[in-house]
């Protein structure tokens, strides 16, 4: 091997060696700080959406294919509605899930501290469809306008765990309607939907975003009407989780004109729960995904209207707010999400760790220094053990001068990077003078 390369190969030998308890400690306060920040979101999570050609089902699918693109497989669990999945986030049965605004408020029991709001997604007006032949009984144009006016009906609030009857009892209790001035029923949306239709039912609720197959159904059945709440802004004065919304004229089929004039509606907004038991960085992903799934103009909202904070009865998660305030993450967009968000969750620990070790890293010159000067040194303690000894035993001339000699052969064997070797030459010449010097006495 030529001298140059084998010089070159003994510096980073000894940098290494010099730098290697400082390379140390780095790697080992970076495991640290990965462990306690965890940076890697898990490969699965699980939704609770709603009953079968819900919106809240609808969403679910469009959440999966979403969660799909960064590797995260998202579990639907189909449930009743709002309220149940409100019971199974409490209970750890799912990791996030779609909530209905008030229902809560039902729940007065359940822990909100550990649950955090991903944002108001979109509202779900109180749909109450009618049959017109049903409605000649109460109306004689055939149409309803107030809820009073459904007494002596048979209506279809929806099941417990829907967040729709206890909705509904509110509405009612304002309007001081007593249960036993309807008939009430609690089916699930299909079975209701075709008891409807067969006319065992005289009218139908729904909660739900207009994505709704059901809805969008129902919104165009002849002899199907749906109720104008005239009223709207007054429930929303009265239920602050309610929102006074319009349905605008031909906005369900322009060429048929459906509806034929404006209907207000009240809604209330849902929004995406989540436990604290959710990966920050997943938490992140579905914020990113509401703004895309919920940011265009629909029926009910303007771009850009949703997600938003208002409406929002749990803690808005950091994630979320952070994503609805500034969008997609600058490192995000040029980097694949699982680097980008490995610096954005570690940049912080880096700063600190950067800042304990920078004045550490002045020891690492010095100890290299000392590691190659000491090759040299050490040998300037048999040089001066010989000097002294030549002073006490002169008749031991002989034998020191071949000690001596032995020395600097040993000392020719010594390899040091270039830059030292003004300390290497220095050492030889002292061996050689103190050689001269023997020899001359």
């Amino acid at each position: 091997m030529p001298k140059t390369i084998r010089y070159a190969l003994l510096s980073v030998r000894d940098l290494l060696a010099s730098a290697g308890p400082f390379v140390l400690l780095t790697l080992g306060l970076l495991a640290l700080a990965y462990g306690w920040l965890d940076p890697t979101p898990p490969k699965q999570v699980t939704l609770a959406t709603g009953p079968a050609q819900s919106a809240y089902a609808e969403f679910g699918e469009r959440y999966a294919q979403a969660m799909a693109a960064y590797g995260i497989e998202v579990q639907l669990l189909a449930s009743e509605g709002s309220s149940q999945n409100l019971e199974w986030l409490a209970a750890g049965k799912a990791d996030l899930g779609f909530v209905q605004g008030g229902s809560s408020a039902a729940r007065p029991g359940s822990d909100q501290d550990a649950l955090a709001s991903l944002g108001s997604l979109f509202v779900e007006p109180v749909w109450l469809f009618y049959r017109s032949a049903a409605a000649q009984q109460v109306s004689p144009d055939a149409t309803l306008k107030a809820l009073t006016q459904l007494k002596g009906l048979r209506v279809n609030v929806g099941t417990a765990g829907s967040g729709v009857p206890s909705l509904m009892e509110k509405l009612f209790n304002l309007n001081r309607i007593e249960n036993s001035a309807l008939t009430l029923s609690r089916l699930a949306q299909t079975p209701a939907t075709v008891a409807f239709l067969n006319g065992e039912l005289d009218a139908l609720v729904f909660a739900s975003a207009p994505e709704s197959p059901m809805v969008q159904m129902l919104l165009q059945t002849p002899g199907v009407k749906l109720m104008d709440f005239a009223q709207s802004e007054a429930y929303a004065r009265r239920l602050t989780f309610l929102t006074p919304v319009t349905l605008p004229r031909g906005v369900v089929d322009l060429a048929t004109d459906l509806p034929a004039q404006d209907l207000r509606l009240v809604a209330p907004t849902t929004t995406l729960i989540a436990s604290s038991r959710v990966h920050p960085a997943v938490l992140q992903l579905f914020s990113q995904a509401a703004l895309a799934l919920h940011g265009q103009a629909g029926w009910f909202s303007r771009a850009g209207e949703f997600p938003n904070t208002a409406h929002t009865e749990f803690p808005l998660s950091r994630e979320a707010e952070r994503t609805m305030r500034n969008g997609i993450p600058l490192l995000q967009r040029y980097l694949p999400f699982s680097y980008a968000n490995l610096v954005e969750r570690m940049w912080l620990a880096l700063g600190l760790i950067i800042a304990v070790l920078l004045p550490l890293s002045r020891i690492v010159p010095p100890l290299y220094e000392f590691r190659i000067r000491s090759r040299v040194f050490r040998w300037y303690g048999q040089l001066r053990q010989i000097e002294d000894r030549a002073a006490r035993h002169v008749q031991a001339v002989p034998e020191l001068v071949e000690e001596l000699e032995q020395l600097a052969l040993r000392v020719g064997k010594i390899t040091i990077p270039l830059s030292y070797a003004d300390e290497l030459y220095a050492l030889r010449n002292h061996i050689e003078l103190a050689r001269k010097k023997l020899l001359a006495s």
